[in-house]
């Protein structure tokens, strides 16, 4: 059990980067790293972390880091990983970070495939829900009638049109040994399956809740309120599965999400009908998930 308070002291990911103000990745990587701890190798394929934390000349971590290309995060630590191996170091930890647009879209064809090889990686998606780095354009995880600069707002247009790819169901397709979700909201909950995942062999992925008050036009001192209203309305499914098991890790309270939509700028051109739309979209979601976490835990209770 991971515990806040004795975290140590020392940062592996040190202060000084240049995020934006009230930028949860920061939060989320900088206590990540923390249980990480120093016998581990970082990749970071193009998105805002490797921006405020590793622009030439300047670096933030404090363990090996490697930066490629957008699209092979999978691919990179794979091979990196595998020389490990034949050096005699598997003790070693290797971890990819990327964000939502290297991992659900330009990314997704090495990570299905480090997955379905069950290559022995811990992949963790931060996710902001858009290209935050490059210009807040839309992402494959970015929520239907979200505005952003590639989704606009206007008489014609009315924000992204589709829903929000579930890249957490996609990982647990490939039937790997680990998967579970996050919030920068629930810190413990997110640490903790860091803590787990670090002791388990073969592929393991977790996406943690990342806001953006840069690209979600939001107040900067509400990134932690939001990550957790985002799990407390049921927009966010927290979960892990081990070994195929699902386990919902935090009931939602069922909040209105009109409360969640409308403290972002991104949705504050919501009618009332898309609002509806959404709660919906999130009842259905939330029943999806729910009886996915029964059904698994029947299965594994039988004999």
């Amino acid at each position: 059990m991971v515990r806040i308070k004795e975290l140590p002291d020392e940062a592996i990911m040190t202060p000084g980067h240049t995020a934006c103000a009230g930028c949860a990745v920061a939060v989320a990587i900088r206590n990540m790293m923390k249980v990480m701890g120093k016998n581990t190798v970082v990749y970071n394929p193009a998105c805002c972390l490797m921006i405020f934390t590793a622009m030439y000349p300047n670096i933030g971590f404090k363990v090996p880091y490697h930066h490629v290309a957008f699209e092979n995060s999978a691919a990179c630590v794979t091979g990196v990983k595998r020389a490990f191996k034949a050096l005699g170091k598997d003790d070693i930890q290797v971890v990819a970070i990327a964000g939502d647009g290297g991992t659900a879209d330009i990314g997704l064809q090495a990570l299905s495939g480090a997955a379905e090889r069950n290559e022995d990686i811990l992949y963790v998606m931060y996710d902001n829900e858009a290209y935050m780095n490059t210009g807040i354009q839309r992402s494959g995880c970015t929520p239907k009638g979200a505005w952003t600069t590639t989704t606009p707002v206007g008489k014609v247009k009315a924000g992204k049109g589709e829903h929000k790819k579930d890249v957490p169901m996609i990982m647990l397709a490939h039937n790997v040994p680990y998967v579970a979700t996050a919030s920068v909201g629930y810190m413990v909950d997110f640490l903790n399956k860091v803590e787990k995942a670090k002791h388990i062999k073969g592929f393991r992925y977790i996406q943690v809740f990342t806001p953006c008050p840069t690209g979600w036009r939001s107040d900067t001192a509400k990134s932690i309120e939001l990550a957790r209203q985002a799990v407390d309305c049921g927009m966010y499914t927290l979960f892990e599965a081990e070994r195929g098991r699902m386990v919902i890790t935090k009931k939602p309270k069922m909040s209105p999400v009109k409360d969640y939509l409308m403290a972002q700028g991104r949705f504050r051109h919501f009618t009332d009908v898309q609002i509806e739309e959404h709660q919906k979209w999130v009842n259905d979601k939330w029943k999806r998930d729910a009886v996915l976490a029964d059904l698994y835990q029947d299965l594994y209770e039988k004999p």
